[in-house]
């Protein structure tokens, strides 16, 4: 198929593109950006009047419920999901069931996903063993089946030993680690911030040095080693502080930050909510304005939706007992705009910047070929239409899981069109 997209706001934070231009689409790949090649003859042309033209989402953490959770989600829907966000590239944490710690298991999702023909699908493999802590994976054949990283999901390693030398292997590979930083013990137990709100409320606390604690280690294991890290769900000021100091020293560390955090605070558990259980727990205000400011100075290279779809038996219960987690893929545009809406300083240029932290930003982070809207780069496309508001209602949801903490609020930005190696993968009527 040969698209012409016209008349459209063009931004592509990773060549400094912002303006009106068209955009020429043949065999997959961008094959001219304000004038079309040679002898170019499109096969459908999409009005873009009004609407913003930016590359395809990148998703830094995206449960996809397969294999195992088919119950809560399945790949059809989730993938569906995505197109509807927008989103054209997803990173998989491994804490599937079975975990994604054997090659066979990494092959067979993205065979599955790549069958759909919707969103390229990028699996993080285990770091150790079942996700258990105790022996390291065979990290060169899981990312010869197509693994660009390991995590260990929301499973820590106890043994301080263990996690220096994955460090150290994933070094002498190059290998990225994906790291939760949460103390296992300061943070076992809890289900809220530690502050006046869980007092009040009569809920375990999570204190902030949960993560700071872990922040430290992981970062003297850094200086050691040497090894490259992601940091996963950065969630307070103190913690972004040392990140803030590590990155100044010149660590070779990158973090992100979950899109419901932007916005919410403790305070929105309101009278237990279980739409707002998360983990992390969602924070004080003074935590939330860190974040934001994070994201402008650049401490924070990206935003993902921490999407993990939760269904009704496992949500709605009492707020302690319910399972953590919120369906995000079809609200990360919507949020990153909203933080771009609500920043106080226009110079600083929020609205590109949040497309970045969404594209671009994101794609460096997990070293994927996507993001950018380049000549010869494969054509995943977002068409959105920033003026539009929508109310979030769980019926509207694509994805399986329906809880989310902004049921009933109603967002700016929605996704027109959605294209997929340059095939149209969803247009909203």
């Amino acid at each position: 198929m040969k698209l012409h997209i016209k008349n459209g706001r063009l931004i592509d934070p990773a060549n400094g593109i912002d303006g009106q231009q068209d955009l020429y689409v043949a065999a997959g790949k961008i094959v001219g950006i304000g004038q079309p090649p040679a002898d170019f003859s499109a096969s459908k042309t999409i009005d873009a009047s009004g609407l913003v033209v930016m590359p395809g989402l990148v998703d830094l953490s995206a449960r996809l419920r397969e294999p195992g959770y088919e119950y809560k989600a399945t790949l059809e829907s989730e993938m569906q999901a995505a197109m509807q966000g927008g989103v054209t590239s997803l990173v998989c944490p491994p804490d599937t069931d079975p975990v994604l710690d054997e090659p066979g298991l990494v092959q067979m999702l993205k065979h599955r996903a790549k069958g759909l023909n919707q969103a390229h699908v990028y699996p993080l493999g285990a770091l150790t063993v079942g996700l258990k802590g105790q022996e390291l994976t065979e990290m060169a054949q899981l990312t010869d089946a197509g693994c660009i990283g390991f995590a260990q999901a929301e499973q820590p390693i106890l043994d301080t030993t263990v996690l220096l030398r994955a460090l150290q292997y994933a070094r002498t590979f190059e290998y990225t680690v994906w790291l939760h930083p949460q103390d296992p013990y300061l943070g076992r137990g809890g289900i809220a911030h530690s502050g006046p709100v869980a007092s009040r409320l009569g809920l375990s606390g999570v204190p902030t040095m949960a993560e700071t604690i872990r922040l430290h280690t992981i970062f003297e294991l850094v200086r050691a080693t040497g090894a490259r890290v992601h940091l996963c769900r950065i969630s307070s000021a103190a913690g972004l502080e040392l990140v803030r100091a590590a990155k100044k020293e010149g660590l070779p560390i990158t973090c992100d930050v979950g899109a419901h955090h932007i916005h919410m605070t403790d305070v929105d558990i309101g009278f237990f909510d279980s739409n707002a259980r998360m983990t992390p727990p969602f924070r004080s205000q003074r935590d939330r304005d860190a974040i934001r400011q994070g994201l402008l100075d650049g401490t924070i290279d990206a935003i993902c939706s921490d999407h993990t779809p939760v269904d009704d038996d496992e949500k709605l219960l009492p707020f302690g007992e319910a399972t953590p987690g919120a369906t995000g893929l079809e609200l990360l545009l919507s949020l990153a705009l909203k933080w771009a809406d609500e920043c106080v300083d226009p110079d600083q240029q929020p609205f590109s910047r949040a497309i970045a932290k969404i594209s671009s930003d994101a794609a460096r982070v997990a070293g994927l070929p996507a993001g950018q809207l380049s000549v010869g780069s494969t054509a995943d496309i977002c068409l959105f239409d920033p003026a539009v508001r929508w109310k979030v209602e769980a019926k509207a949801l694509a994805s399986q899981g329906k809880h989310t903490p902004f049921l009933g609020y109603e967002l700016g930005g929605r996704v027109r069109t959605t294209i997929v190696a340059g095939q149209i993968a969803f247009e909203r009527a």
